[in-house]
């Protein structure tokens, strides 16, 4: 069942708007910098994990299976933030999404110092920490039940344009909040594969910053007008 949300609809979708954009910007680094994986859209390395049985199919297989257990283990977290505070919603949220900033700055740090470096093995620390991170994103996200912003999903809502559109004989509902989250996320990638031309880090930095902004429109956003949430 989803949790109600503690701020208005629009705020909500704002706040998951901000979630949307970091995934393609964090999506972009792990693709082009790290090597052929995503860290925050796991259909991708499920494809990837395909290939295992394919001889010498080019695809770095190590990766596709640290982001694949790390993003896993990241649901759980943010499943159990979830069920343990979710009579604490304002509460919970900061909760989740504070770690999640907190885990991409400090991984921010370690790979602007040079502890870890994009060329050698220990990229694999960036991308299991990564896939954590936005693992724990998701699962944060659906529990507020709105089917187009999973933030680091999108094929439901390409469904969604299509089948509901007037061309399909639809009514064309939530289609403007559909074309916006496939934008958002267009976006985030455009510019995070921009700035990997010149630096990483920063965009790993950035992203902890939009997911700081998004975190704060939950906690400190007015609350519904008329809706009981919870609150801490």
């Amino acid at each position: 069942m989803a949790i109600a949300s503690p701020v208005s609809e629009k705020l909500t979708t704002v706040a998951l708007l901000l979630l949307t954009f970091a995934t393609g910007l964090i999506d972009a680094v792990s693709v082009l910098v790290l090597g052929h994986v995503f860290v925050a859209n796991m259909t991708g390395n499920v494809i990837f994990l395909g290939f295992w049985f394919v001889p010498h199919s080019g695809v770095d297989l190590t990766a596709a299976i640290i982001a694949f257990a790390g993003f896993l283990v990241g649901t759980v977290a943010g499943g159990r933030f979830a069920r343990h505070l979710d009579r604490h919603t304002r509460q919970w949220i900061t909760v989740s999404l504070g770690a999640e900033a907190l885990l991409l700055v400090i991984l921010a740090v370690l790979g602007g110092t040079g502890v870890l470096d994009y060329r050698d093995d220990s990229k694999l620390i960036l991308i299991a920490g990564l896939a954590v991170a936005f693992g724990s994103q998701n699962a944060a996200a659906r529990q507020f039940g709105v089917q187009e912003l999973s933030t680091t999903v999108l094929t439901s809502t390409i469904v969604g344009i299509g089948v509901d559109s007037r061309l399909a004989g639809g009514s064309g509902a939530r289609e403007k909040l559909r074309y916006t989250v496939v934008l958002t996320m267009l976006g985030g990638a455009v510019v995070g594969a921009t700035l990997t031309r010149f630096t990483v880090a920063p965009v790993i930095a950035l992203a902890a910053c939009v997911v700081l902004a998004a975190m704060l429109v939950f906690r400190y956003g007015p609350e519904p007008a008329s809706a009981e949430v919870g609150t801490d």
